[in-house]
């Protein structure tokens, strides 16, 4: 979820568990559960909403989003299917995370950077030059976690063949740990590569019977500026693979966030087919999200550990 190499901003607008392309884990217990939504039959399977989200918006907001797409999805039966950007450009933290302990926080203070800590897994993220996607929907959908994952990679995949990127899903591997580096440092098992380099990262959120997936879909591969928020001990740490992999990024093919996003809507229509609303007024998810902002906007989230 990160692209650029500086702090500026250049955005073209177009009980829980939890698990991650980065590092799968799981993880008991919600930060909240939408007690103000009231349950409601669920809704037909075949029913999605497709939220295109031109306007960038701030970590904070993004992740609020999310998740109250996520308790819609557990409490209304709700499918989701959103696409967006960040403003200002963004360094996320998984869940789990220690960001205290492997980002300079001084050092990130000084440069004014955005900081934000996801509601789903996984390792630090820089959002800039990128397109999000955000799948919420009622676990039932797809199945296991496992089986979720490659599902909304292979539909992913598919959007970015039609693209005319070779893509492909990395092979089996040992799940890199917390301390393997940055997202993209390194491909899980499963996730969307082009020649062997991870091009997509995504992590997972599960809570009650609905699920949450979402992440970053490269534009263009700046996330080596990760490494300079690093500390030094953290990143001698780092394997040397990790390390070189971030500082020599494979040239990338070009790819606008409009072309990529209704390459995402054509591949998950044809994949999911159903009855595909695009949502024109927000403003619902949006109320259902303000009550989440001050959680995610909180430094004693973002840096909890």
């Amino acid at each position: 979820m990160d692209k650029g190499g500086t702090a500026g901003q250049r955005v073209s607008g177009v009980g829980s568990v939890v698990a991650t392309l980065c590092h799968p884990e799981r993880s008991e217990g919600s930060v909240y559960s939408l007690a103000s939504l009231s349950r409601r039959p669920a809704v037909p399977l075949s029913i999605w909403h497709l939220w295109i989200d031109e306007t960038p918006r701030p970590g904070w907001a993004n992740m609020a989003i999310d998740h109250a797409l996520l308790q819609r999805a557990e409490h209304e039966g709700e499918s989701w299917l959103r696409l967006y950007q960040w403003a200002p450009h963004c360094l996320s933290f998984g869940r789990h995370e220690p960001a205290t302990r492997r980002y300079d926080f001084q050092r990130i203070t000084e440069l004014g950077l955005d900081t934000v800590r996801r509601p789903t897994g996984g390792r630090a993220v820089w959002h800039a030059e990128e397109l999000t996607y955000a799948v919420a929907a009622p676990s039932v959908r797809f199945g296991s976690l496992p089986a979720a994952y490659l599902e909304i990679h292979g539909m992913l995949a598919d959007a970015l063949r039609d693209l005319g990127v070779e893509t492909a899903l990395a092979p089996p591997a040992r799940t890199p740990p917390l301390d393997a580096g940055p997202c993209f440092s390194q491909p899980a098992g499963g996730e969307v590569t082009i020649k062997g380099r991870k091009i997509v990262g995504s992590a997972q959120f599960r809570q009650g019977g609905a699920l949450l997936q979402h992440g970053s879909i490269l534009l263009e591969d700046n996330q080596s500026f990760v490494l300079g928020l690093t500390r030094g001990a953290i990143i001698a740490q780092s394997s040397q693979r990790s390390r070189e992999s971030l500082n020599n990024p494979e040239p990338a093919t070009p790819l606008r966030s409009q072309e990529v996003a209704e390459a995402i809507t054509r591949a998950a229509g044809a994949r999911w087919p159903g009855e595909w609303n695009p949502v024109l007024y927000p403003e619902p998810a949006l109320r259902s999200a303000s009550s989440l902002y001050p959680h995610y906007r909180s430094a004693g989230w973002t840096w909890a550990r």
